[in-house]
Protein backbone atom coordinates (compact mmCIF):
# COMPACT_ATOMS: atom_id res chain seq x y z
CA UNK A 1 0.00 0.00 0.00
CA UNK A 2 1.30 3.13 -1.30
CA UNK A 3 0.59 6.87 0.48
CA UNK A 4 -1.32 7.78 -2.63
CA UNK A 5 -3.58 4.95 -1.82
CA UNK A 6 -3.82 5.39 1.44
CA UNK A 7 -4.57 8.95 0.43
CA UNK A 8 -6.81 8.55 -2.83
CA UNK A 9 -8.80 5.73 -1.35
CA UNK A 10 -8.24 3.88 2.15
CA UNK A 11 -8.55 7.41 4.61
CA UNK A 12 -12.07 8.92 2.65
CA UNK A 13 -13.47 4.94 2.63
CA UNK A 14 -12.71 5.17 6.56
CA UNK A 15 -13.54 8.59 6.89
CA UNK A 16 -17.30 7.81 5.21
CA UNK A 17 -17.78 4.60 6.84
CA UNK A 18 -17.38 6.42 10.67
CA UNK A 19 -21.02 6.56 12.17
CA UNK A 20 -21.81 9.83 12.22
CA UNK A 21 -25.47 10.63 12.59
CA UNK A 22 -27.51 12.99 10.67
CA UNK A 23 -28.65 14.62 13.50
CA UNK A 24 -28.49 15.81 16.96
CA UNK A 25 -30.65 13.24 18.65
CA UNK A 26 -28.51 10.50 16.37
CA UNK A 27 -26.07 10.99 18.85
CA UNK A 28 -28.02 9.09 21.45
CA UNK A 29 -28.95 6.26 19.41
CA UNK A 30 -25.16 5.68 18.88
CA UNK A 31 -24.06 2.30 20.41
CA UNK A 32 -21.04 1.47 22.14
CA UNK A 33 -19.57 -0.24 19.51
CA UNK A 34 -20.02 3.42 17.09
CA UNK A 35 -19.02 5.33 19.90
CA UNK A 36 -15.57 3.17 20.17
CA UNK A 37 -15.20 3.54 16.59
CA UNK A 38 -15.57 7.94 17.15
CA UNK A 39 -12.00 7.56 19.32
CA UNK A 40 -9.17 7.58 16.72
CA UNK A 41 -10.72 10.20 14.49
CA UNK A 42 -11.38 12.31 17.65
CA UNK A 43 -7.61 11.70 19.10
CA UNK A 44 -6.37 13.13 16.40
CA UNK A 45 -8.56 15.74 16.23
CA UNK A 46 -8.20 17.12 19.51
CA UNK A 47 -4.08 16.47 18.55
CA UNK A 48 -3.92 18.82 16.05
CA UNK A 49 -6.00 21.53 18.45
CA UNK A 50 -3.97 20.99 21.12
CA UNK A 51 -0.48 21.65 19.38
CA UNK A 52 -1.83 24.10 16.75
CA UNK A 53 -3.15 26.21 19.87
CA UNK A 54 0.50 26.08 21.55
CA UNK A 55 2.56 26.78 18.44
CA UNK A 56 0.03 30.20 17.92
CA UNK A 57 0.22 30.75 21.65
CA UNK A 58 3.55 31.53 22.13
CA UNK A 59 6.06 31.12 25.00
CA UNK A 60 4.90 30.21 28.25
CA UNK A 61 6.79 32.78 30.33
CA UNK A 62 4.11 33.96 32.98
CA UNK A 63 0.64 34.24 33.07
CA UNK A 64 0.73 37.61 31.46
CA UNK A 65 2.49 36.48 28.36
CA UNK A 66 5.24 39.05 29.04
CA UNK A 67 8.58 37.26 30.01
CA UNK A 68 9.98 40.21 31.68
CA UNK A 69 8.32 40.49 35.15
CA UNK A 70 10.74 43.54 36.55
CA UNK A 71 14.08 44.62 34.54
CA UNK A 72 13.32 48.15 33.41
CA UNK A 73 9.58 47.75 32.50
CA UNK A 74 9.42 51.46 31.83
CA UNK A 75 11.00 51.07 28.90
CA UNK A 76 9.60 50.48 25.83
CA UNK A 77 12.09 48.08 24.87
CA UNK A 78 15.20 46.86 26.98
CA UNK A 79 18.19 47.27 24.68
CA UNK A 80 21.52 46.62 26.50
CA UNK A 81 24.93 47.91 24.47
CA UNK A 82 27.91 46.22 25.98
CA UNK A 83 31.36 47.27 24.70
CA UNK A 84 33.66 43.88 23.37
CA UNK A 85 36.66 45.53 25.53
CA UNK A 86 35.23 45.30 28.37
CA UNK A 87 34.05 41.80 27.72
CA UNK A 88 36.20 38.89 30.03
CA UNK A 89 37.35 35.77 28.17
CA UNK A 90 33.72 34.60 28.43
CA UNK A 91 30.56 36.40 29.24
CA UNK A 92 27.03 34.63 29.94
CA UNK A 93 24.09 37.43 29.15
CA UNK A 94 20.55 36.51 30.16
CA UNK A 95 17.58 35.65 27.71
CA UNK A 96 14.96 34.65 30.35
CA UNK A 97 14.31 37.74 32.14
CA UNK A 98 14.81 36.28 35.52
CA UNK A 99 18.64 37.26 36.67
CA UNK A 100 19.02 39.60 39.64
CA UNK A 101 22.39 40.58 37.60
CA UNK A 102 20.90 42.38 34.68
CA UNK A 103 22.17 42.15 31.91
CA UNK A 104 24.52 38.97 33.03
CA UNK A 105 23.12 36.13 33.46
CA UNK A 106 23.01 34.54 37.29
CA UNK A 107 21.30 31.15 36.89
CA UNK A 108 17.93 31.98 37.23
CA UNK A 109 16.79 30.04 34.07
CA UNK A 110 17.34 26.48 35.81
CA UNK A 111 14.58 27.46 38.57
CA UNK A 112 12.69 28.72 35.43
CA UNK A 113 12.81 25.82 33.23
CA UNK A 114 12.19 23.76 36.28
CA UNK A 115 9.04 25.26 37.20
CA UNK A 116 7.71 25.64 33.72
CA UNK A 117 9.24 23.35 31.50
CA UNK A 118 11.03 25.81 29.39
CA UNK A 119 14.32 25.23 28.07
CA UNK A 120 16.05 28.98 28.23
CA UNK A 121 19.68 29.40 28.68
CA UNK A 122 22.10 32.35 28.63
CA UNK A 123 23.36 33.46 25.24
CA UNK A 124 27.61 33.04 25.64
CA UNK A 125 29.90 35.33 24.42
CA UNK A 126 33.88 33.72 24.17
CA UNK A 127 36.11 36.39 23.73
Amino acid sequence: MGVSNFIKSTFPNYLSNLPVPDSFGGWFQLSFKDWLSLIPPTVVIVGIGYCTYHTIRGPKCGGTGSCNSSIRRGDAKVVDMIDANNISATSALCRCWKTKSWPYCDGSHAEHNKNTGDNLGPLVIRR
